[in-house]
Formats: structure tokens, C-alpha cells, sequence
């Protein structure tokens, strides 16, 4: 789905080895996190393990990453507006970071405040990092990058400098940014350093 020939600088799997290879590879991995979950997280409850499988489930299921995925994919070529650029990205992207934040705060036995704290921050810093991304994709070259430079464009795809222009789109990445941080505001700040340093990094990545 996002076949670019590259990324991190290396020719990327379905071009090394093929691409089915490649589909079964995404097909073993995805297998393997639950596999990993199941067999590391020893001291772990079961009713917690259970509430961790279905987040997790949800990520990336038909309501999450997959429908994301989908509204993309039927978006190329057409005009898309702010409303539905956000919504694939939502799932597309925030789903996935909701996950990891929600699955942690579950583990180390938080309560639904936490929980819905953290899914907040985690929404506004999965939009940052695709805001970022766009930025990027404009403003940065192949090298600098790691992958190919302008794909979204040539692909005719939506993106946040398309849609609000380069300026807006800064704009809105700072905003976000602020937003993700201020739900920390409720926690330790020494235990949230972690997720504090997150964000700032997707904010200020140059690949």
C-alpha cells in the first residue's frame, strides 16, 4: 500500500524480496506481537491481559488502522477535506500510538481517567506525526529523508500542506503539540518523561 522503494535509506522489503514475501512478513509480525505480549508479560493479570488484546485488536481492526487504510487508499486523486484528512489519520496512524500508550497505562493498572488522558494525547501526537511527515515530504530531500522525496505529491495524494498549505500546516503541528502535552499535565512529571520526550521528538524529526 505505501510501496515506496525505499525507507531508512535501504531498499525496502518487497524490493529486496519480493512481494509477497513481503505481505507475509507484515502477515508473521503482526502475529508475533501478540505472541509477545502473551508470553512476556508474565506478571501480568489476565483481566488486564485480556483489556491489552482487545485495545490492541481494536488498533488495528476494521475500526481502526484498516479502515484508516482504506479511506487513504480511495482518497488518491481526489479533493479531501480537513475533516476527512483527519479522520485518516486518526485511525490510519493516532490508532496505532493509542494503542501502545493505552496497553502501558493498563498494564501498570491505571484507572479510566488515565486511560482516556493518554488516548487524547495520543490522537493529537498520531495527527503531529503525520502533520510532520507532510511537511517533510515537501520540504526535504530523498537523502535527508531515507525515502523518496515528494511521493505523496507525484501519488496525488492528501496531505496537510495540500489541504492548509505549509504555513497552516506549521501552525497546526504546534498546536497539536501543545494539546498533546497539557493531557499530561496530571501526571508525575518524572513517569511521563517518556511520553513528554515523544512528543517533542515527532514535533522536531527531520526524517
Amino acid at each position: 500500500m505505501d510501496n515506496d522503494d525505499l525507507r531508512r535509506g535501504k531498499p525496502t522489503n518487497h524490493k529486496v524480496f519480493g512481494e509477497s514475501t513481503a505481505v507475509l512478513a507484515g502477515d508473521a509480525l503482526l502475529s508475533l506481537a501478540f505472541e509477545y505480549i502473551a508470553c512476556k508479560a508474565n506478571n501480568v493479570s489476565p483481566d488486564r491481559l485480556v483489556r491489552v488484546f482487545a485495545e490492541l485488536s481494536s488498533a488495528i481492526g476494521s475500526k481502526g488502522l484498516v479502515a484508516g487504510q482504506l479511506v487513504d487508499i480511495e482518497s488518491e486523486g481526489k479533493v479531501v477535506s480537513l475533516k476527512e484528512l483527519e479522520f485518516i489519520h486518526v485511525h490510519k496512524t493516532a490508532k496505532l500510538l493509542e494503542a501502545c500508550v493505552v496497553c502501558g497505562v493498563i498494564i501498570g493498572g491505571g484507572n479510566d481517567n488515565d486511560n482516556e488522558k493518554v488516548r487524547i494525547y495520543a490522537r493529537f501526537i498520531g495527527l503531529l506525526f503525520q502533520v510532520v511527515d507532510d511537511i517533510l515530504d515537501v520540504t526535504k530531500s530523498s537523502m535527508e529523508l531515507g525515502k523518496t522525496a515528494g511521493k505523496d505529491l507525484v501519488s496525488n495524494k492528501a496531505t496537510y500542506p495540500k489541504v492548509m498549505g505549509i504555513d497552516e500546516a506549521k501552525n497546526f503541528a504546534y498546536h497539536l503539540m501543545n494539546q498533546a502535552v497539557q493531557q499530561l499535565a496530571c501526571f508525575d512529571t518524572a513517569k511521563a518523561a517518556p511520553l513528554y520526550h515523544l512528543a517533542y521528538s515527532i514535533a522536531n524529526r527531520q526524517n
